[in-house]
């Protein structure tokens, strides 16, 4: 007994002074900007600059519908490039054909560059998407329902969904016989619908797991990539629109199932907490923090990776407390790779560690940057000097002469092997 039959729109395309507007359009943009949106507020929550998303977006959007468009032309050739087909289609991508697998894949490298031009921690971003990528693929699933596509098997089920016969003359519209729309004969499986409802499950699961565990190191966007491939490998095998096969299976469900070990993977082996971020000029002290508070709002030109502490400190008083080892521990975890301050201060001569793990000290002349000798081998420089110096003259190398040096070391002579 059917108890629910789902309709299906007969217009996926509008006129709006000339211009075509297309169902499938509008959702993939609406999917954008409230992924946008989402990543926003949890980037923001994590420590970047306010609508540093948007700096993201702009190159992890063009990149994702791209790689979306290769994808689909890898995975279906024949249809533009086969027999009877035509290659100027590849272009029209507003008539369907978009694969997530590349679209995450592009999308991930377009945001890698914006992730590199921001200074800000790649793994930061993917988790702040992690809740907001399948709330817009949800979104996008309304896409494939106006265009009376990806729909699955016959079904007897007490739901189905009505799917209608388009028209290749009048695009975006149902093919029509005496003014009443064709609709093909049962009802079908609403693959979109159970799409939608599982990518929207799958955008709360992480959500809730992520506020419990703080995941960090990318581990909650491999969690998306796990909940989203188990839910897409049972919906593909539903489906029954055109599609290459191997071994008489879709090619998307082998796509599914090797993502899905492979974040399982990911998953499992990547440890680490949450990252959180500071601007690199965080002020230290609280007349720092009075200097900033009075100068213009700016958008860091770079971020230091700091602990939940620490981070959770600096948003309540505007100042950055000092790093202990605990912190130092735990933003390695996460992924950062924190300076060692020098305990004696800038114009100090105490040693200190460099982000490069190599070790620095003071020059001559006060500069800092170089990697320090070995003690070692300055005692050793300095007793071949010695040695040197009083055979030549035994007077300079004495403690006191009677030139009336004071009591320290005899000051050893620098020759040029000394300085190269």
């Amino acid at each position: 007994m059917i108890v629910a039959a789902i309709p299906s729109p007969t217009t996926s395309v509008w006129h709006v002074l000339g211009l075509p507007i297309r169902a499938y359009a509008l959702c993939i943009v609406v999917g954008i900007v409230a992924a946008v949106l989402i990543m926003e507020q949890r980037m923001r929550s994590r420590g970047a600059a306010p609508w540093a998303s948007l700096d993201i977006a702009v190159w992890a959007v063009p990149f994702g519908i791209v790689g979306a468009r290769i994808y689909h032309l890898i995975t279906s050739p024949q249809d533009y490039f086969g027999s009877g087909g035509h290659p100027i289609d590849a272009l029209y991508i507003w008539k369907g054909g978009l694969g997530i697998w590349g679209a995450v894949a592009f999308g991930a490298l377009g945001a890698y560059i914006g992730c590199r031009q921001l200074r800000l921690p790649f793994s930061l971003v993917a988790d702040s998407l992690a809740v907001g990528l399948p709330v817009a693929q949800a979104i996008g699933r309304l896409g494939n329902w106006f265009n009376n596509e990806l729909y699955g098997k016959a079904t007897t089920l007490p739901w189905g969904l009505r799917v209608h016969d388009m028209d290749s003359n009048n695009p975006g519209h149902a093919l029509t016989i005496d003014g009443e729309p064709v609709t093909k004969t049962g009802l079908y499986q609403p693959t979109f619908l159970y799409e939608l409802v599982w990518d929207l499950g799958v955008a709360g699961l992480v959500w809730a797991l992520d506020r419990k565990y703080k995941f960090g190191r990318g581990r909650a966007f491999a969690l998306y990539v796990m909940a989203y491939t188990a839910g897409r490998f049972w919906i593909e095998l539903l489906r029954i629109d055109d599609a290459n096969h191997i071994f008489g299976i879709r090619i998307n469900v082998f796509t599914a199932g090797i993502v899905f070990l492979g974040a399982l993977a990911y998953f499992v082996i990547v440890r680490g907490p949450r990252a959180y971020v500071v601007p690199d000029d965080a002020p230290e002290t609280g007349e720092g923090a009075a200097e900033a508070e009075e100068g213009p709002r700016r958008a860091p030109k770079s971020y230091q990776l700091v602990s939940e502490a620490r981070f959770e400190a600096y948003r309540a008083t505007g100042v950055l407390p000092p790093d202990t080892p605990e912190d130092r521990a735990l933003e390695i975890a996460a992924g950062g790779h924190p300076v060692e301050p020098d305990p004696a201060g800038p114009a100090g001569n105490a040693e200190a560690v460099l982000a490069t793990g190599a070790a620095a000290t003071t020059g001559p002349d006060g500069a800092t940057g170089g990697d320090a000798e070995p003690p070692a081998a300055e005692s050793a420089d300095a007793d071949d000097a010695d040695k040197n110096d009083a055979d030549n003259d035994a007077e300079s190398v004495l403690a006191t002469g009677a030139d009336g040096a004071t009591g320290g070391d005899a000051e050893v002579d620098k020759r040029p092997s000394d300085e190269n």
